[in-house]
């Protein structure tokens, strides 16, 4: 074998181990009831802030706390050891990255999608824009 086709097939192996190591550690999209049964794993829920709920900042320890619900109606209360995201309260879905405790989903990650300013009420008509 010549010295480039060596290269070529450990060049190949290493581009599958390394597909191997990043499937193998990407997170899971699952439910607050399925992420306590995977303690210390890092999932990922989507849910709803439940408003319902008292939600707390400390700022001495930096630490928000509240209530969500998942897709599937689990509920839990969620410590994100973050300043609380700008406009939290107004968001539609919240997709938490963390992993479960005894007592609390802890997220690391909080992403928001916030209520679009593009609804009914502010469309264009833009039929009376050519006429």
């Amino acid at each position: 074998m010549k010295n480039s086709q060596i290269a070529i097939i450990i060049a190949i192996a290493v581009l599958i181990g390394f597909t191997l190591v990043n499937l193998g550690n990407s997170a899971t999209y699952s439910s607050f009831a399925d992420a306590s049964l995977k303690q210390g794993e890092t999932t990922t829920v989507i849910g709803y802030l439940n408003l319902e709920e008292p939600m707390s900042f400390d700022p001495k320890t930096v630490t928000l706390t509240f209530a969500a619900k998942d897709k599937k109606g689990n509920a839990s209360t969620v410590v994100y050891n973050q300043p609380k995201p700008q406009d939290f309260e107004r968001s539609e879905e919240i997709t938490m990255t963390g992993y479960a405790t005894d007592s609390a989903f802890v997220a690391t990650n909080i992403l928001m999608k916030c209520p679009s300013k593009y609804n009914e009420q502010n469309e264009v008509d833009s039929d009376k824009i050519y006429k």
